[in-house]
């Protein structure tokens, strides 16, 4: 049996916390996102041992979805797991977001952006971690048949009902972001953040969506920011046939092109001259723009949250390395959350 968990009590001194947007809530630089790692088909023991780390090492912020896992649902099971077993006392001291938008069940009901599905969905997120509330609720895409009106509405009654305590919106473009943002404020429920994929191979939130989180006083929590793997070494040499690429998942196979493979070799050696990693270096240039709050990453293993964690130790890039990086760093047709972001409301 093992002993009880106590917290690193030296965490908050290893992390360094960003305002979000205009708003009294810190966020820590790198957060942690539970999307494809802590599911029922992964081991949970390895999942605990991340979370444990993350949080002894100042990670406060715990991302997950309705459909995390595989199998949906089953991220915010094992979450809900070791929030029960490890987390409980430190439940004030940790923020845990969840989202719905996707499919999660059969039915009409089961999908998309209507009230009657948030509304729902974060109902079930909560048994399933054993939560009376999450901090931030999220819409988790542009619902192009339901009016945002309703989709606003439905995060507001959320808060209102002491089920979140703030509310975002992911995958929303610039335009999509003001409208659901100008809802909001006239139910007095403010749009505290937005989780957009960024990278140094998907940059288009850098088309306005940032300027727009600037002037509107939004946070910006990056997700994505060593694209699926990409931006690591795991794909320097070739393939690895236990990559998520060689399992039909989200990173399509059409993604490592010779000419992203090639982009990805430069921007490695200009992080070998840097003394980081390349996915270090990754997660550094996503948080170069103070408009951009935290980054979120993935790790299956503790090796891998540590390195990602490390970039820390280096987040300033001359304006020489920034331009060389611009040469490499292109966007590369791996946005897989394009439809949302180019998507307008009913």
């Amino acid at each position: 049996m093992q002993p009880p968990y106590l917290a690193d009590a030296s965490r908050y001194e290893r992390m360094s916390y960003r305002r979000c947007g205009r708003s009294g809530l810190d966020l820590p630089a790198i957060s942690l996102g539970l999307w494809q790692n802590f599911g029922g088909t992964d081991a949970f023991a390895a999942g605990r041992a991340v979370l444990r780390r993350a949080f002894d090492r100042g990670v406060t912020h715990f991302d997950l979805a309705n459909n995390y896992g595989p199998p949906p649902g089953s991220a915010e099971e094992n979450f809900g797991r070791v929030l029960a077993t490890d987390f409980r006392p430190y439940r004030d001291q940790i923020v845990v977001s969840t989202k719905a938008g996707y499919e999660m069940w059969p039915g009409p009901y089961g999908n998309w952006g209507s009230r009657k599905y948030l509304v729902s969905s974060l109902d079930q997120s909560l048994k399933r971690m054993g939560l009376e509330y999450v901090d931030i609720f999220y819409s988790h895409r542009v619902d192009p048949r339901t009016p945002l009106e309703e989709t606003m509405g439905a995060l507001d009654h959320i808060v209102r009902q002491g089920k979140a305590l703030y509310v975002g919106i992911s995958s929303y473009s610039p335009e999509m972001t003001r409208r659901a943002a100008a809802i909001l404020k006239q139910l007095g429920t403010p749009c505290l953040i937005h989780q957009p994929s960024y990278s140094m191979l998907n940059r288009w939130v850098e088309g306005g969506l940032l300027d727009t989180l600037d002037e509107l006083g939004m946070g910006c929590i990056a997700f994505s920011p060593l694209a699926q793997g990409m931006l690591t070494a795991k794909y320097l040499d070739a393939q690895p046939t236990d990559a998520r690429a060689a399992k039909g998942g989200t990173l399509r196979a059409h993604f490592l092109s010779p000419e992203n493979l090639a982009r990805v070799r430069a921007l490695d050696a200009i992080a070998t001259r840097r003394g980081q990693t390349l996915a270090q270096m990754a997660i550094a240039w996503v948080l170069r723009d103070p408009r951009v709050t935290s980054a979120l990453i993935g790790a299956r293993t503790v090796e891998q949250l540590d390195n990602s964690l490390d970039a820390l130790g280096n987040l300033s890039f001359t304006s020489e390395e920034l331009a060389e990086i611009d040469i490499h760093a292109v966007d590369s047709d791996i946005n897989l959350w394009r439809a949302s972001s180019t998507a307008e409301a009913g």
